[in-house]
């Protein structure tokens, strides 16, 4: 069987592929010297998308239908009349304009049809492969928006998509810092769901309201959506029902800070997360880069380490750890620039390569 990996660094798209038992192998990067920020590909029509970060040309998007890239659409916020200043909860302006793709999504309720969620806080939809978008003002305009504010950027954030697969009207989002939302409705009404999360970043009086929460990463089984986890600025948590509270993943573990999560499509007790010290310092654990495992819904965290670097300061975005469709094959890679793989669940680990530019993103092709 042929495995795909695309790989988002600052400076190019990479892609390593492997072909039945045989080793991986990297291609040419595409966009030499430009900044993938996320890569999504489309199992319907083989398409792939590809969102890029000029920096000072702003965002752009391209879709690769099998020939060669083509620029297509990209997000645009509606503007505020003249003389308007909208403001988040931090009390900074909040722009309307694209700063980032942050995350892509298939929506399967149409055949065209895609999510995106951005930096500035904004969700788009589009119904015909990335054309055309708009955004989608009933989130866009629940009133606790204004509370909303930025963590790592300076202005909120959409990092996480998820789309139930036994239903595309249920999708899921994440926000740093706006909480969770959830729409039964195909988006034409939201609810906030972060009810259980805990900021500590926020006076005690605050810590628990749902609408300045940071989860870094969302991730759910395939198989048994309603099993949800997050690898949250304060911690970890796991949800079995969408209209339950989350529980935090108190089991011990290097540390309970990180940014990537990913939950194994078949057994709902299994996910991933990329331990690291929080806040400013943002380094691994100890100089020491690890994975950690539950195989028990939460109840114990295991670390896997073998073959990774014993001595490293290399950290993991939310988007650089993806697990493959058969549950055992990860990736993982990292601001250094260093790129592994897993085929045994993350017991063992092989470097593909150690001197890539800083990745932001590892995405599996569906097989």
């Amino acid at each position: 069987m042929t495995l795909e990996l695309h790989i988002g660094t600052r400076k190019g798209l990479f892609t390593a592929v492997r072909r039945g038992r045989g080793t991986w192998r990297l291609a040419e990067p595409e966009f030499v010297g430009v900044a993938v920020s996320m890569v999504l590909h489309d199992p319907r029509d083989g398409a792939r998308y590809a969102a890029l970060d000029h920096g000072h040309f702003g965002s752009k998007l391209q879709r690769h239908d099998g020939r060669r890239w083509r620029e297509i659409g990209v997000p645009v916020y509606p503007q505020l009349p003249r003389g308007k200043v909208e403001k988040e909860g931090m009390g900074r302006p909040w722009p309307r304009s694209l700063r980032l793709i942050w995350a892509l999504a298939i929506d399967p309720g149409n055949a065209g049809g895609l999510w995106c969620g951005t930096i500035p806080g904004g969700l788009f939809r589009s119904a015909d492969r990335g054309k055309t978008w708009a955004l989608v003002n009933s989130l866009w305009n629940v009133r606790s928006r204004r509370r909303w504010f930025g963590g790592g950027f300076d202005t909120p954030g959409i990092h996480s998509v998820l789309v139930d697969p036994r239903d595309p009207q249920v999708v899921t989002v994440g926000i740093s810092c706006g909480g969770v939302w959830r729409t039964i409705d195909g988006g034409e009404r939201w609810t906030q769901t972060a009810h259980g999360m805990r900021a500590d970043f926020m006076p005690k009086e605050r810590a628990a309201d749902p609408d300045i929460q940071d989860p870094h990463r969302l991730a759910h089984c395939l198989a048994a959506p309603d099993r949800q986890w997050t690898q949250h600025h304060c911690g970890i948590w796991r949800r079995d029902q969408p209209d339950e509270p989350w529980q935090e993943v108190r089991a011990k573990a290097p540390s309970r800070f990180g940014f990537a999560c990913v939950a194994h499509p078949q057994d709902p007790d299994v996910a991933w997360f990329v331990p690291a010290v929080k806040d400013e310092c943002r380094v691994p654990v100890d100089g020491r880069l690890v994975v950690t495992q539950t195989r028990d819904g939460g109840r114990s965290l295991q670390v896997l380490a073998q073959g990774l670097p014993r001595r490293s300061w290399d950290l993991v975005w939310r988007h650089g750890l993806d697990v493959a469709a058969d549950g055992n094959t990860l990736a993982m890679g990292s601001t250094s620039g260093g790129l592994w793989i897993s085929e045994d669940g993350g017991r063992r680990w092989q470097a593909i390569d150690e001197r890539l530019p800083p990745i932001a993103c590892v995405r599996f092709a569906p097989s």
